[in-house]
Order: structure tokens, then C-alpha cells, then sequence
């Protein structure tokens, strides 16, 4: 399409998270359609985050900018750095090739969600030994080479990028003849799907090896807070998973909509990825979720609690009043850390916080169900 409508030069610039060598087939396609008019393609991959993006974009760590390493190559690249020269210093504006720009954009998600993993893989040595992940990755991120940020554990990574753009590294490695490094990136991902069925068991092992036909409310369901995006939550896995032995959920986030947690429950694996219209529509037979605008309607006559997104908000819920209105014994599932377990103890909770040590009733029943 850009090739027909072009009448002069053109610097074309791809922003997404693509597989690498995605520059070189655009440049095929439109050389092959130039009619005479010359097009740079260029790669400046998008590094903001959701709930902060436009703070990212304001004030990036870096712009990155690939282009070809020839004369017009270098002058795509110039004329894209004068745009981001307007607000960003020039010393935060690195220029690369265009398979280094590519890749460098893969390999920062790849290392992001390997910190993950990392911290969740010794949030369940915690649990076994009567450590405390929250003390154990303070002392870790103390260390000025590895730092703090990205080190809590969790029911698991979630967003469209992480794993897509590790499995796209494995792809890249197994192309070009290199399965150890392949198998490496892999076990993120293994440790990721560990860590959310891990969670399950906890919580079906927990409540006497059964949660069918229990009512369990989950308190969010996006992956992250601060955004309504549900692509590859850790709360779909969970959910289905607790539905795969019958439980009711009851579920509470401030941000998504029930068509989409309906949509969700019922998709296969990237399915989002999928334009709407060929998405399975919603069927019916998700009746045993339900899904309520009010963290108090959720937990009310429920047997467990599961919170599975950080939402500030769960942080000062009235717990007191949650646990009068639930089933006794009351359970809490804290998938983030952001409760004070101790404080719920008081109130009459069983606790199961991750990375933590585990409740007496925890210790008495098995980890895996």
C-alpha cells in the first residue's frame, strides 16, 4: 500500500515488536514496487510501558534507532534522530543496524521476564525452606549490577509482549542452528507456567484437595495494574484452572469488562492476537464465572480469595468486614504480596503469600495436588 501511493522518497519506519529480518521484507516488498521512487526502511522499536507510557515517551532510558549501513542508510537514520532530538538528549538516542535494533528490543523483554522468572523459581526454594522472597530479592537488588526494579514475585508474567517475544527469540535461535540457546530462553517461559499452575495447587490443596462447587473470588484479572489489558494474564491460567475442577468464580477487576473476561476464559492461546471478528464469541457455557463490579460482592459467602493483579485499591479493603461475610475458614491466595499477612492472620485468614513462610495448615497439606 505504501508502495502505490508513494510519489517521492520515502523513510518507512517500523515501530512494533517484530521478528527480526521483518526490515528485510518490507524493503523487498517495496523495492520491488518502487516504480523509481527509493525507500529507507528503518527500525525504532517501541520501549514504553503500559500504565506509564507516556512518561516513557517523554523521557525515555533510550531511543533506538536501525537502519542500513550505507550512506542513504545513515541518512534515514539522521533524519528520524532530528525528530526524537527535539526532546530527547542526544546521548539517550543510540543508532545500531537494523538486525541489532531488532534484536535488542527481544533480548530486553527476553532479560525483563528472565528477572521474573528468576525471583519465582526461588519464591517456591522459599516456601520450601521457610525463607522470604521479599527479604531475599531486597538483599539480591542491593547489589548495584543487579539492582532492584522487576524482582518481585509473583503468580507469574503476564502482556502481549513477554512471552511472544521470547518464543520469537527461541524461533530465531532454532533457525539459525542453535538449540542450547533456544532451550535456554525456554525454561523462562517453563518457569512462568510453573509458577501459575504452582498457585493453583496451593489453592485446591489448601481447601481439602477440592474446590468444586466452592465459591473463590478473584480480585483482578488484568496482568498487570493500571491498564484493563488482559492479553497472556496470569489470571486466565489460574482461572481455568480452578474451573478445570469446578469451582464458582466470582470475579472483581477495576478496569476490564466482563465480555472480556468471558472472552478470555473461553479462547485458546493467542487467540487475542486474532482480529475480533475472528474470535470465537463468547459461549455460554462459562456459568460458572461471574463477574461483579465490587470487591465486597465478589468475596461474599466465598470460600477463598485469590488476588491476582497489584490494583492499589486491594491494599485497603475493609478485610474485617470481607472475612465476616465469607465462609469460614477463609482463605487469602495473595499472588502479589501486597496484603499484610500478618494483619489477616490476626483477623482469623489462612494466609498463602508467595514466597513466604507457610501457614501451619499450609505446611500440613501437600504442594502439589
Amino acid at each position: 500500500m505504501i508502495a502505490d501511493v508513494s510519489k517521492s522518497d520515502k523513510i518507512v519506519v517500523e515501530k512494533s515488536t517484530v521478528p527480526v529480518k521483518t526490515a528485510e521484507a518490507i524493503e523487498k516488498i517495496l523495492t520491488h514496487n518502487s516504480k523509481g521512487i527509493k525507500f529507507q526502511i528503518l527500525s525504532n522499536p517501541e520501549f514504553l510501558a503500559e500504565g506509564t507510557a507516556i512518561k516513557d515517551l517523554f523521557n525515555p532510558d533510550r531511543v533506538l534507532i536501525g537502519g542500513r549501513e550505507t550512506p542513504e542508510g545513515f541518512t534515514a537514520v539522521q533524519t528520524l534522530k532530528s525528530v526524537y532530538a527535539h526532546w530527547v538528549p542526544e546521548e539517550r538516542i543510540l543508532t545500531t543496524n537494523l538486525w541489532s535494533a531488532e534484536l535488542s528490543k527481544l533480548a530486553a523483554n527476553a532479560f525483563l521476564a528472565q528477572r521474573i522468572s528468576s525471583v519465582n523459581a526461588m519464591s517456591a526454594l522459599c516456601e520450601a525452606t521457610g525463607a522470604n522472597i521479599q527479604q531475599v530479592a531486597y538483599s539480591v537488588g542491593t547489589d548495584s549490577r543487579i539492582g532492584p526494579k522487576f524482582l518481585n514475585a509473583s503468580v507469574g508474567f503476564g502482556g502481549s509482549c513477554f512471552q511472544k517475544d521470547i518464543l520469537n527469540l527461541v524461533y530465531i535461535c532454532e533457525c539459525n542452528g542453535l538449540p542450547e540457546v533456544a532451550e535456554y530462553w525456554k525454561q523462562v517461559i517453563k518457569i512462568n507456567d510453573y509458577q501459575k499452575s504452582r498457585f493453583v495447587n496451593r489453592v485446591v490443596a489448601s481447601m481439602f484437595n477440592t474446590v468444586s462447587n466452592k465459591k473463590i473470588a478473584i480480585l483482578g484479572f488484568a496482568f498487570k495494574k493500571d491498564t484493563g489489558d488482559t492479553r497472556e494474564t496470569p489470571a486466565i491460567d489460574v482461572c481455568q484452572g480452578l474451573l478445570g475442577d469446578k469451582a464458582n468464580l466470582s470475579i472483581f477487576d477495576p478496569q476490564v469488562t466482563e465480555d472480556q473476561i468471558q472472552r478470555d476464559l473461553s479462547m485458546n492461546k493467542f487467540d487475542w492476537d486474532h482480529p475480533i471478528h475472528l474470535q470465537p464469541t463468547s459461549p455460554t457455557t462459562v456459568k460458572k464465572v461471574s463477574v461483579v463490579w465490587d470487591a465486597y460482592e465478589a468475596t461474599k459467602d466465598a470460600h477463598g480469595i485469590c488476588i491476582l493483579t497489584e490494583w492499589d485499591e486491594f491494599k485497603t479493603l475493609d478485610y474485617q468486614k470481607i472475612y465476616d461475610n465469607m465462609q469460614k475458614p477463609a482463605f487469602v491466595f495473595d499472588g502479589r504480596n501486597i496484603v499484610d499477612a500478618d494483619k489477616l492472620r490476626e483477623i482469623g485468614f489462612i494466609v498463602y503469600s508467595i514466597g513466604k513462610q507457610l501457614d501451619a495448615w499450609l505446611k500440613d497439606m501437600p504442594a502439589v495436588a
